[in-house]
């Protein structure tokens, strides 16, 4: 069974730092791509980073600059997401998506529960 679990929210300060993780277990492999999303109260989830199989990234404009995905690629196949100068706007839940493509056959998604970053002062 794959499991995605997600750790390192919490609450920072704005202009502060958070590290998040995501790590994945099971079956994941191989993966497409590996990216993090982001929910806050009464808006649609929306794409925060992603990072493919070749390494490529994909950031929302609005994070260029001060997040950045990146992937541990041993056999713990962790997804990370380094968040600085936070910005009370950064607050959300954030979750952890991992595609899957094995061959001949459609992409199967996976998601994280997710974790909560508060940025308060």
């Amino acid at each position: 069974q794959v499991q995605l679990v997600e750790s390192g929210g919490g609450l920072a300060q704005p202009g502060g730092s958070l590290r998040l993780s995501c790590a994945a277990s099971g079956p994941i492999f191989p993966i497409r791509s590996m990216g993090w999303y982001r929910q806050a109260p009464g808006k649609q989830r929306e794409l925060v980073a992603a990072i493919s199989s070749t390494s490529t990234t994909n950031y929302a404009d609005s994070v260029k600059g001060r997040f950045t995905i990146s992937r541990d690629n041993s056999a713990k196949n962790t997804l990370y997401l380094q968040m600085n100068n936070l910005k009370s706007e950064d607050t959300a839940v954030y979750y952890c998506k991992v595609v899957q493509q094995l061959l001949a056959s459609l992409p199967t998604t996976y998601w994280g529960q997710g974790t909560q970053v508060t940025v308060s002062s």
